[in-house]
């Protein structure tokens, strides 16, 4: 039996103490864990390779948790990325969700909480990648060039099928 490969989380915090209680209960769940202090160094790491998911506090003294965010969907928009904060308000949340946060957990952390947050965050993204990989592999096995037809009510129904099949249309 294989076992199940780690997941990269980078957590970001400019709180030592929370970031090494973090390390500790994330690796101890088998995520390998990469930290950053601040907002900017995120961004940084974020840019020099995929993490599987990005847990991030709000409030940083170099560069908010928000701006962070803003920065790494920009260029990296299917990366799931969950905020944290011991300052929760309504509009803080909504705005984290406008731009982009996959989801806003308060501190001190619930552990279950977190702990289904980022299974549901990374099943999240591993299902639409292979949700992608079963379409570019349909598309390719049932190419229209792959069947044999030449009546004029054959090319107008492969015309038509080519125009509707890109849409989300039933």
């Amino acid at each position: 039996m294989n076992k199940k490969a780690k997941n990269e989380i980078l957590v970001v915090d400019d709180d030592p103490a929370h970031r090494a209680m973090l390390r500790t209960l994330l690796g101890g769940w088998g995520h390998a864990v990469v930290e950053a202090e601040d907002g900017s160094t995120a961004v940084q790491k974020a840019h020099e390779r995929p993490f599987d998911l990005i847990l991030m506090d709000i409030r940083m003294i170099k560069v908010s948790g928000l701006e962070a965010l803003r920065e790494i969907k920009s260029y990296n928009p299917a990366i799931p990325v969950v905020i944290m904060t011991a300052y929760a308000s309504v509009d803080t949340a909504l705005e984290a969700l406008k731009n982009g946060a996959y989801d806003y957990l308060t501190k001190p952390l619930d552990f279950e909480e977190l702990r289904l947050t980022l299974e549901r965050a990374m099943d999240h993204t591993r299902l639409r990648e292979e949700n992608r990989l079963l379409k570019e592999s349909l598309w390719d096995h049932f190419d229209t060039g792959n069947i044999i037809g030449r009546s004029a009510v054959m090319v107008k129904l492969l015309e038509t099928v080519s125009q509707v099949a890109p849409s989300e249309a039933t």
